[in-house]
C-alpha cells in the first residue's frame, strides 16, 4: 500500500517509493538521504503535527509536513 510520509502514523515504517517535487526541495530531499529504497520510520510528532522526526539511514531526521509529502512510500506490514 502506498501513502505518503506526511501520513504515516508514530512507529509506522515503510520504504520509498519515489519522491516529488521539482528542483531546490526535490535535491534537497536526496540529499538528506531520501531516496528511493530507503527505510523509514516515524518516530516523534510535534503536538500540531508539524514538524515530524523519523529515522532514515541510521540517523534522526526532522522534516516540515509539507517537505513529506512528495515522499511516496510503500507501508511495511
Amino acid at each position: 500500500m502506498e501513502k505518503k510520509l506526511s501520513d504515516f502514523i508514530l512507529g509506522e515504517e515503510g520504504v520509498v517509493c519515489k519522491v516529488g517535487g521539482e528542483g531546490r526541495i526535490r535535491r534537497r530531499l536526496f540529499d538528506m538521504g531520501i531516496t528511493p529504497s530507503a527505510t523509514i520510520v516515524m518516530k516523534k510528532l510535534a503536538p500540531l503535527g508539524d514538524p515530524m522526526e523519523v529515522t532514515v539511514r541510521g540517523y534522526e531526521l526532522t522534516l516540515r509536513k509539507t517537505e513529506a509529502e512528495y515522499v511516496i512510500m510503500t507501508v511495511k506490514d
